[in-house]
């Protein structure tokens, strides 16, 4: 059956950065695991969120940190140098929980915090 890893999580841009992020998405879609990317229905005021939730094969997790260290490159896109930022949860089956920070132009990959085991039960 294989190993999964299930992750959830959004990230932050604004509209130009959202074009971006959505051409990230395309290059890299699947057919498949691409389906757990989404975003609301309709836009409301100025930040734009993009969620993404699905459980991934192991042999998958490349696929997706791969995405979202090149989402995390793209430039700020005004004069206040906001870049994209995200966090995103990600439970391994067998080497358990991280956490994915979005910021300052990278991805950071930690230990999840304990207060998140819950989310894993």
């Amino acid at each position: 059956m294989g190993t999964y890893v299930s992750i959830r999580g959004w990230l932050e841009c604004d509209e130009t950065q959202l074009a971006a992020v959505q051409e990230i998405i395309a290059r890299h879609d699947d057919n498949h695991y691409t389906a757990g990317w989404g975003s609301p229905r309709r836009h409301l005021n100025w930040t734009h969120y993009v969620f993404y939730g699905a459980d991934i094969r192991d042999s998958a997790q490349e696929w997706f940190t791969d995405q979202l260290r090149a989402i995390a490159r793209i430039p700020a896109s005004d004069t206040d140098g906001d870049l994209v930022c995200g966090l995103f949860l990600a439970h391994h089956e067998v080497e358990g929980a991280t956490e994915w920070q979005v910021r300052d132009g990278r991805l950071f990959i930690t230990p999840a915090d304990a207060r998140h085991r819950y989310l894993d039960e």
